[in-house]
């Protein structure tokens, strides 16, 4: 992996900031500097990244249909793949850390228990949100498994419906974007490129599309807070427009001219 987050404590001098960044460079590595939150800059946005993903299995999408619209999009694999690949006990014993602040009322996926209890860790047991053959690292549709899912769904009055490809795009990327900017308005990073350079060099995100902020400002910032307001309807107040995006998008402003501001 070519990313390093070079993290930023209270106390850590300019010296140590500069001696980190000449390491990355000898180390060939690409180091961003961040600030100190929980999951750092790429993490803590891959978090609702995530979620949505798995809200939109809940709501009708199938898991490999999620997948393959984010791989269509760009992405060097789908967000279920990743976390099989990651370990789906990873992300649990991570929940197990902050489920105590997490509201109540805020939605949450609905398999990751069942995912760790019943030792569906991804390709590390054979299974995860994908059946996995010895030998081969290539994920197969798991219909029992889509079954359970539909069954959770409907104990937690899930209604189940057709999901398109930009809605899965839109959902996933959007939520992205969302955090980006609250990260980048709490100053844990201090430029949107920041973020796309992380999100490039770390996490896979298509480098044609110049990374999630930059695609934000592409699309336009007032059409990703228009919808973003609109999943906040519909979804739940988790999607509250970030305020950073909101001035932006109010004023026709783009994250690369706030950037140059910094």
């Amino acid at each position: 992996m070519k990313l390093l987050e070079i993290v930023r404590g209270k106390e850590t001098s300019p010296q140590v900031i500069a001696t980190c960044m000449a390491l990355a460079k000898k180390l060939r590595k690409v180091g961003v500097l961040v600030g100190n939150c929980f999951g750092f800059v790429g993490n803590r946005m891959f978090n609702p990244y995530t979620n949505e993903a798995q809200f939109l299995i809940e709501e009708g999408a199938s898991v490999s249909q999620v997948d393959q619209a984010l791989y269509d999009f760009g992405w060097a694999m789908g967000p279920l793949a990743v976390l099989d690949l990651a370990g789906n006990d990873v992300g649990w014993r991570i929940h197990q850390e902050v489920k105590d602040s997490i509201p109540a009322d805020k939605r949450r996926p609905l398999m990751t228990d069942i995912l760790f209890q019943e030792k569906r860790w991804g390709q590390k047991t054979g299974q995860g949100w994908y059946r996995y053959e010895k030998g081969n690292r290539q994920g197969i549709e798991d219909e029992t498994f889509e079954t359970q899912i539909r069954a959770e769904a409907n104990k937690a009055n899930i209604s189940q419906r057709s999901v398109t490809s930009e809605e899965i795009i839109e959902r996933t990327i959007y939520a992205l974007i969302n955090e980006g900017a609250r990260i980048i308005e709490e100053g844990f990073a201090i430029r949107s490129s920041d973020i796309d350079i992380i999100y490039i060099y770390g996490y896979g995100f298509p480098a044609f599309r110049g990374g999630p902020m930059h695609y934000a400002d592409k699309v336009g910032l007032k059409k990703v807070y228009d919808r973003i307001c609109q999943f906040e309807v519909e979804q739940g107040y988790w999607w509250k427009p970030a305020p950073l995006l909101k001035k932006l998008a109010e004023s026709n402003q783009t994250f690369a001219a706030h950037d140059r501001r910094a």
